[in-house]
This record gives C-alpha cells, structure tokens and sequence, in this order.
C-alpha cells in the first residue's frame, strides 16, 4: 500500500461549493456508505442544512452480489420521504458507475424522487455504465489494478489510500 498525495481535505472543499451550488429547500444528502456517507454527514453539518442525510447501500442491487454477497459495509436509512425529493447521492469514488446504479436502484425502492444529482470527490475513469456525474472537483486514470480508497482519521479528517490488488 501507498499513499497517493492527493489531497481529500482540498477536493472536499471544492465539493462543499460545488454541493452547496445544487441545494434547493427541497434537497436531500444521501450518501453511499462509507466514504459517501462520512461526506453527507459532514456536507449537511457543514451546510447547516435541516434534517438528516440518509445512508445508502449498494449491497442489494449489486450485479456481482453472487460474487460479493452481502457486505458489511451498512444498511440504508433514509429518515425523510424520498418521494418529490431533490437528492444529491454522494459518494467518495466514481469507477465503473456500478455502484451509483445499485444505490439509484436501491433509491427507487424508498419512492420516487423528483430529481436525482451525484456528486463525488474523485472520478478515477474506467466506466463500464453511461453514469456521469453532476458535480465532481477531480478526475484522474488508475489502472484496474489499483483501488483508490478514501478514509477517514479520527477527528474527521479526509485522506486517501492508493491499494494495489
């Protein structure tokens, strides 16, 4: 393992503004667990915005789940109604666009919002679905080989992992 010298603290703040630029009264965060989730957390803190933001699992709508089965990487909650909502999916890296179609799939179990955004930290190329995102501060090309990974120090602060496979 590596440490990439990217720096999550400095995108985090472009994707402050950039969020900040996409919220209505209406908006709600969801973000994709973990790393999605550690940004809607801070984002609705930091934007002082009302209510809670929700958490999304990829988990049951996974193409691969015969490979991957269950992850323990946490359950959906969104405690608010989904249905005409504006909501900004968050998520920490866009790959393949796999995932962001599973929590989209997962979304739509909760009801029908009236408008889905995605916002992320980092788009590391590679797609395998046409899934794009509204916002995204920084784009990069690993190979399939590597996994770039956000994590998350005690005090909240961001960093990122470069893990080869």
């Amino acid at each position: 393992m590596s440490v990439l010298t990217l720096d999550a603290e400095a995108l985090y703040g472009e994707l402050l503004r950039g969020v900040r630029g996409l919220c209505t009264a209406e908006t709600r965060l969801v973000g994709v667990t973990s790393g999605g989730a550690w940004l809607a957390e801070r984002l609705q803190r930091e934007l002082k915005l009302d209510g809670e933001h929700g958490t999304i699992s990829s988990a049951m709508h996974r193409d691969d789940f015969a490979q991957r089965g269950l992850a323990s990487g946490g359950q959906t909650v969104l405690p608010f109604d989904v249905n005409a909502a504006q909501i900004i999916i968050l998520d920490d890296v866009l790959y393949t666009g796999r995932t962001i179609r599973a929590v989209i799939n997962e979304l739509f179990d909760y009801g029908r919002p009236a408008r889905i955004d995605l916002a992320v930290l980092t788009d590391r190329g590679g797609r395998e679905l046409p899934i794009a995102p509204t916002f995204c501060p920084h784009s990069l090309s690993l190979p399939a080989a590597q996994i770039l990974a956000l994590e998350r120090a005690d005090d909240g602060g961001l960093s990122f992992r470069l893990i080869e496979k």
